[in-house]
């Protein structure tokens, strides 16, 4: 199963040729996420960072073609990894099923601390219904 999340570019995300600046595309991925274990693991944020907190370790994003001012993306995530405290997901952008983006990303559940807490198990098992396959 995958989550979708619904992205209309703004003119905020445009440079001036027009099309999306790629560090907005960052923050598009994150809004996703923020709305995924909102939405989709009933684990929001703002409840979430009381206790812990996701960050992102690692991130890699092959960007295939430009978006534009106006343009409606469909943004899916995907679970493709779960560790005891770490997810792996994918993050397909697509705009009339055009790829825009794909961006491979590691977060790691941690503590007040910092350091590596296993997930929640009802967060887990929220997890596993996205996992790819």
């Amino acid at each position: 199963m995958t989550f979708k999340y619904h992205q209309k570019v703004l003119f905020k995300h445009c440079d001036p040729a027009k099309i999306v600046f790629y560090p907005r595309y960052f923050e598009m991925m994150n809004d996703a996420v923020e709305v995924f274990f909102d939405e989709a693991l009933d684990w929001p944020f703002e409840k979430m960072h009381e206790t812990n907190g996701v960050p992102t370790v690692a991130i890699s994003t092959q960007f295939q073609a430009p978006s534009r001012h106006g343009d409606h993306l469909v943004l899916q995530i995907e679970a493709t990894k779960l560790g005891k405290a770490s997810m792996d997901i994918v993050t397909r952008a697509t705009c009339d099923d055009e790829l825009r983006f794909e961006t491979t990303t590691t977060l790691v559940c941690v503590n007040r601390d910092g350091r590596p807490e296993a997930w929640p198990d009802a967060v887990r098992s929220k997890i596993e219904q996205f996992m790819k396959g």
